[in-house]
């Protein structure tokens, strides 16, 4: 399963960005999709994780309140809202597939090691 992020760049304090994944047909349906950062100097973090089957979807404490994680089961793509974002949010954002469930094993779903696949990152960099 190839996962590919898109949709970060640059963006000043307060501003707000869409990242995007896209993945192959009937991954949404298959696993949960997550959303992982990782700030420069620091370790990996949960962000955001969405089944489409049922709708439901768990946040990260990190940024709990500014995000939103959603998926387009007919295009194939999870998106990540983030509004407010601060100059602590720069990061690297991944997206993953697991075969967790956030009810079942919600553990497994926010953990790195609990992910199937990766997808290469997509950089956010935002200035105060």
């Amino acid at each position: 399963v190839q996962l590919q992020a898109s949709g970060g760049g640059s963006v000043q304090a307060g501003g707000s960005l869409r990242l995007s994944c896209a993945a192959p047909a009937r991954t949404l349906s298959t696993y949960t999709m997550t959303w992982f950062r990782q700030a420069p100097g620091r370790e990996r973090e949960f962000v955001a994780a969405v089944k489409w089957s049922g709708g439901r979807t768990l946040y990260g404490d990190a940024v709990k309140g500014r995000l939103t994680v959603s998926g387009d089961i007919t295009k194939d793509t999870v998106y990540l809202q983030v509004d407010n974002l601060k100059p602590e949010d720069t990061a690297v954002y991944y997206c993953a597939a697991t075969g967790y469930d956030i009810t079942g094993h919600p553990m497994g779903v926010m953990s790195q090691g609990g992910m199937n696949y990766w997808g290469k990152g997509t950089l956010v960099t935002v200035s105060s």
